[in-house]
């Protein structure tokens, strides 16, 4: 897979123009975080012609961004794309995980309320999930809860009517519960 040079670009000087301090790579390995939607939109690994323009949130080591701030984050992306000069079809994922901790005294911790309020709000009432902190997102959804900032920073982008056209959530017996949507927005004229 390659990136998209002229829409990256587009992107980068949009949302520094807009007071995000990014940091820009010319390549970069990507993880599971983007392989695995890519071979569910695309089995078999047959994703090669598509190109991608990774944005990787810091949800691993202080200080991290709160959900405020990664929702300003992907509306920024939103407005840069929006206005990008070239009709393209563009697909962004969220991928992370919802509530779960992998190690320590919660080790195996599964909110499921939570996952499937979060889901709700996604769709319907995104700016909710900014009034949650990072230490809420720890204290209701374990410790790798604040991954949530990365389904929050794409639902951002999303600046029109959003649809929900398909849901999936299961909580397996352990590590980390799993969900899978499927957004459609139209946008705003």
């Amino acid at each position: 897979m390659t990136g998209e040079s002229d829409l990256s670009w587009h992107i980068a000087n949009s949302i520094v123009d807009e007071g995000f301090d990014m940091t820009i790579c010319q390549e970069m390995k990507v993880d599971h975080g983007l392989t695995v939607p890519l071979n569910l939109m695309w089995p078999g690994h047959k994703y090669g012609h598509v190109k991608v323009i990774p944005v990787c949130i810091n949800c691993e080591q202080y200080p991290m961004p709160q959900p405020r701030r990664t929702f300003e984050l992907g509306k920024a992306i939103g407005r840069a794309v929006a206005s990008y000069d070239k009709d393209i079809n563009v697909v962004v994922f969220g991928t992370g995980g919802m509530s779960h901790q992998l190690d320590g005294e919660r080790a195996g911790f599964i909110n499921r309320a939570f996952d499937i309020d979060c889901l709700d709000k996604l769709v319907s009432d995104p700016e909710a999930l900014t009034k949650y902190t990072n230490i809420d997102l720890v204290e209701q959804g374990g410790a790798q809860a604040v991954e949530l900032n990365m389904l929050i920073a794409m639902r951002g982008t999303l600046l029109g009517k959003v649809t929900e056209l398909h849901r999936n959530y299961h909580a397996p017996i352990s590590n980390t519960g799993s969900g899978l949507m499927l957004l459609e927005h139209e946008m705003p004229t």
